[in-house]
């Protein structure tokens, strides 16, 4: 038995669909949630008079109850829990709410607690300095109502100075270009080498990975990474396995779908992000992406990974789905250092320059 955040409120998420008890605190009263041949039926325990029946759709991947004593709703669906994943939302009588709020605990153990129960969307786009429009109409993602890992990640990369092109080196996107489209240099033969990473021979498939700094020990691999997409390129469907990230576009614009479990058939959202737009991932929220660069030229974004606070077993993969369908491992690796990366693209832009003048005078 496991006692709820706050009494009468929360999200609880079960990696199988299950019967279970929402108690007050003597255990004599509360909901009584049962499953039973696709159909959910809610009891109140009380009296055992029958609230709910209701057939369920689409039972596939983690089961998830939010509980909002506040506006008396129950909402059951599957998948990631947020209010696209919904199977459907029953509304209590308002003369239930005191009831609803004595709520306090759940029967199982086997559960995973959220706070805050569902709210009817979340946006992925993060923005500073918001209207009061923005806020009545929730169009941005606040950044106090990000983890406070994530708020430390979006403090280190979200500044004006975080660019790609910088005085001593103007040209490092167009060399990145130049290294993509040339045979025989390096981010070219990187692609080529790699078209087999995640399965069948796939050169669409692959994206290069640029580490900046360590690993601490504090994230699935080195906690940043500049991530360059060639046109057309996109990466597998994976998920992050509970990790928290900030996403910033450097150059172009890359697109995020989202998927409420590794496997499911098809997304529940998608966004395209710019250069300069911000986006997120936390532990329970956007955790199964795949992203595409469906724009004209190539994009570069930074990812930030580290594992939540409290998160004491750090797994060190993401899991991906192959192009049989399977879920496979993979272990964020390093194509180069960042440094070591930027001066080899100094070097191959210098001999693009010296070709274009030996070129020009004839030689």
């Amino acid at each position: 038995m496991k006692k709820l955040t706050v009494k009468g409120q929360g999200v609880l998420v079960f990696p199988t669909i299950d019967s279970v008890l929402l108690l007050n605190k003597e255990n004599d009263d509360g909901l009584s949630i049962k499953y039973t041949n696709d159909f959910v039926v809610v009891y109140r325990i009380k009296d055992n008079t029958m609230i709910i029946s209701k057939k369920l759709e689409n039972t596939r991947g983690s089961f998830f109850i939010s509980l909002n004593a506040q506006t008396q709703e129950l909402s059951i669906g599957f998948g990631e829990a947020r209010f696209e994943n919904i199977n459907f939302i029953y509304k209590f009588d308002k003369q239930l709410k005191h009831f609803l709020e004595s709520i306090e605990f759940v029967s199982s153990d086997n559960v995973k607690i959220i706070k805050d129960p569902i709210k009817k969307n979340i946006p992925l786009l993060i923005k500073n300095n918001l209207s009061m429009d923005d806020i009545a109409n929730y169009r941005y993602m606040p950044i106090s109502a990000l983890s406070p890992v994530c708020q430390k990640l979006y403090n280190c990369i979200s500044g004006k100075n975080f660019v790609l092109n910088t005085p001593d080196f103007p040209d490092f996107s167009k060399a990145i270009d130049y290294s993509i489209k040339t045979p025989g240099l390096w981010c070219n033969k990187k692609l080529i080498e790699k078209s087999n990473e995640f399965g069948k021979s796939n050169l669409d498939e692959t994206y290069l990975r640029i580490t900046l700094g360590n690993n601490n020990g504090e994230s699935p691999g080195i906690p940043y990474v500049m991530e360059i997409w060639p046109k057309g390129h996109y990466s597998p469907i994976h998920s992050h396995s509970s990790a928290n990230a900030i996403i910033r576009v450097l150059r172009g614009e890359i697109n995020v779908s989202l998927f409420p479990f590794l496997g499911a058939d098809k997304e529940f959202a998608s966004s395209t992000f710019k250069k300069g737009d911000i986006t997120w991932i936390m532990p329970t929220l956007n955790q199964t992406h795949q992203l595409k660069n469906q724009s004209y030229k190539t994009c570069v974004t930074i990812q930030c990974y580290s594992y939540d606070e409290k998160d004491v077993s750090h797994y060190d993969y993401f899991d991906y789905i192959d192009q049989d369908n399977h879920v496979q491992q993979y272990e964020p690796d390093s194509d180069m250092d960042f440094l070591e990366f930027k001066e080899l693209m100094k070097q191959e832009w210098k001999g693009k320059s010296l070709i274009s003048k030996l070129l020009l005078t004839g030689f």
